[in-house]
Parts: structure tokens; C-alpha cells; sequence
């Protein structure tokens, strides 16, 4: 069987385009390949703290997040279906030594996210900041992963565990590691030739983005649905004057129409040809606001059924499975660097 791997930040709040763009098309991959694949999902806690959070809420924002997957449609009672914490598993930072030790300085110094998340906090830079894609490397390597959907921002990172598996099999000539497929292979198995990307409100030439600062420009999943048809309505447009589905031109509109389509599971194309050619801006704002007020609402009442013990449970059974399958990894790997006989 073939092995999906994902792990989402839970440490802020995720926003609609969270939802639309990386929840739905992996819970639908899950679906897809429930019969010939083990699919993933893990919750990158240790990676949570390479740039300043409030480690106070850490833990409860954890059993959130998972809730949200659940909340979202998640089949727990797959039997292929795994959720735990990366820090429930230590093997993910014991195989990140090891392979810190066959990676070298000049490859990981070329990583562009360390770059330009330093630059966000030049005076928070860690170590751990330059690491995490050797952890994340650990991450996708321990299960054999085939396939990791991410966003592209991380394809590099997925090169660079590629990198990593390629140079420790050959030097120890034995298959240590699955090779994860390369970057296109990715991009067709996870469906993403056209790629969902959500537009912030305020600046829709730009992704909307839950760490923000400005509450207009995101839709939380936690927002009061009344709240959410609000930003909806103040959504930054153009002076066009036609409504048309022209992310160039027209990104606001473009990013409006995106949004009704995917929350009321209808093809894009249905919907671009309901409002072409019309002039109010207001009326294509208010049934969007409608589809996200409905849409909030029923995914609120659903994650208010979740209790935290619903959570544990499914942790408990997932991380008993990444433990079993990590543990024995890790044990080929100690072997082959001559850490066991």
C-alpha cells in the first residue's frame, strides 16, 4: 500500500482558504485511496515553535486542530486512517539527528523558508528554525511516505528529504528510505494542475493568509457567521463595473466566485456563467455571504459535537500505529549506521 503524508500548524486559527485549499482536497484524497493507501495525518507540534508562539495554548490549540479535521469530514473510523502528534512519536527527532549528520551545511543554508522567515524575525532566528526541514525530512522518511501534499512553498523541503534518502541508500547500499515522489508526480496524484488558492478580502492579489494582522482580510473558521457576511460584503472589488472571472484584472471578483463555488460544491464554470455579464457587485457579495453564513454554521454545530475525549481517542489509536510502523524505521536505520547489530 502507498503511504499519504500531511501535517498542518495548528498553532493559529485557520481560515476558510485553509479549508478550501488544503483540508477538503486531503480528506477527498483519503477518500479516494481508502482501499490501497495508509493516509497520514499529523500534527507537526515540535515544528509549531521554530518561530514565537504562545506555548501556553500549544497544546489546546493541538486537540483543536484535530477537531477542525474531524469536524471537516475525516473518516476516523478508517482503518487507514492515522492522526497523531509528531511528539508523540519520538522517533521523528531521534532519525532528525542521523539525518542531520548526513546533510550538508551548504544544501540545508540553501533552503528559501528559513531565509525569508528569518527575515520576518530576525531576532527570533533559532537553530531549530534552520533545522525543521531536516525534522520535516524525518517526518516523511520514517513511514515511507509516497506522496506529501503540501503547498508549494515546501516542495524544496520534499527535494531536500529526496536528497537526503538518496545519498544515505547509496552509501550504505541497502533501500533504506522510500524515495517520495518528485515535485510533478506530486502535483498530479494530489490533483493540483489548478490549484485552489483563496484570496485575501482586503488585498486579493495576495493569499489569504490566518496570520494576518488585519481581521477583514481572513474568514476564521471560528468567525461568528454574521461576523464572516460582513467581510464578505466590505471584500476589496474593483471599479470595473462586470462581473467576471479574471484573476489579473479582476482578482476580488475572480476570488468571490471561487469561494461560492467551492462551498456550494459546484464547478467554477457553472458559476462564472450564472453571473456573467452582471454589474452588481452587492448582489454577488450578499449570495456569497449567504453560502459562508451556511457554511459556518453547519461546520461550527459539527465541531461542537467533537469532545475532547472523542480526540484522545483517535490519538491514542493513531499513535500507537505511528509508533509501531516509526520505531521500526528508526531500528533499520540504527543498524545500517552501525548503532545495533
Amino acid at each position: 500500500m502507498h503511504t499519504i503524508l500531511t501535517g498542518v500548524r495548528v498553532n493559529e486559527e485557520p481560515t476558510i482558504g485553509n479549508f478550501l485549499g488544503a483540508y477538503t482536497p486531503m480528506i477527498n484524497l483519503s477518500r479516494e485511496h481508502a482501499e490501497d493507501s495508509h493516509t497520514n495525518f499529523f500534527v507537526p507540534d515540535l515544528h509549531s515553535f521554530t518561530t514565537p508562539i504562545d506555548h501556553s495554548k500549544l497544546y489546546d490549540q493541538t486537540i483543536k486542530g484535530i477537531k477542525y479535521y474531524m469536524a471537516a469530514g475525516l473518516d476516523t473510523n478508517s482503518p487507514n486512517v492515522h492522526i497523531y502528534r509528531q511528539s508523540r512519536v519520538p522517533a521523528h527527532s531521534e532519525l532528525c539527528w542521523i539525518l542531520d549528520c548526513f546533510t550538508p551545511y551548504g544544501e540545508a543554508c540553501r533552503m528559501t523558508q528559513f531565509k525569508e522567515k528569518g527575515a520576518e524575525h530576525p531576532d527570533a532566528v533559532t537553530v531549530g528554525l534552520f533545522n525543521y526541514p531536516v525534522l520535516m525530512a524525518a517526518d516523511i522518511l520514517l513511514y515511507d511516505a509516497d506522496y506529501v501534499p503540501l503547498g508549494e512553498d515546501q516542495f524544496q523541503h520534499l527535494e531536500l528529504a529526496r536528497n537526503i534518502a538518496i545519498r544515505m541508500n547509496n552509501k550504505f547500499d541497502e533501500k533504506l528510505f522510500t524515495l517520495p515522489a518528485p515535485e510533478k508526480e506530486q502535483v498530479k496524484f494530489m490533483h493540483l494542475e489548478n490549484g485552489i488558492r483563496i484570496r485575501s478580502l482586503t488585498e486579493p492579489t495576495k493569499k489569504m493568509s490566518k496570520s494576518a494582522e488585519n481581521e477583514k482580510s481572513k474568514i476564521l473558521l471560528c468567525d461568528e457567521p454574521k461576523q464572516a457576511a460582513k467581510k464578505i460584503m466590505s471584500a476589496t472589488t474593483d471599479s470595473e463595473g462586470v462581473i467576471r472571472f479574471d484573476m489579473i484584472n479582476q482578482p476580488g471578483i475572480s476570488n468571490l466566485l471561487t469561494i461560492e463555488a467551492l462551498l456550494t460544491n459546484r464547478d467554477i464554470q457553472d458559476v462564472i456563467a450564472d453571473w456573467a455579464g452582471q454589474t452588481s457587485y452587492g448582489d454577488l457579495k450578499r449570495k456569497v455571504a449567504d453560502s459562508v453564513m451556511y457554511f459556518l454554521s453547519d461546520f461550527q454545530e459539527r465541531l461542537n459535537q467533537i469532545s475532547d475525549a472523542d480526540v484522545e481517542a483517535v490519538l491514542q489509536k493513531g499513535e500507537a500505529y505511528a509508533n509501531e510502523v516509526a520505531n521500526k524505521k528508526l531500528r533499520q536505520v540504527q543498524k545500517a549506521v552501525g548503532l545495533y547489530k
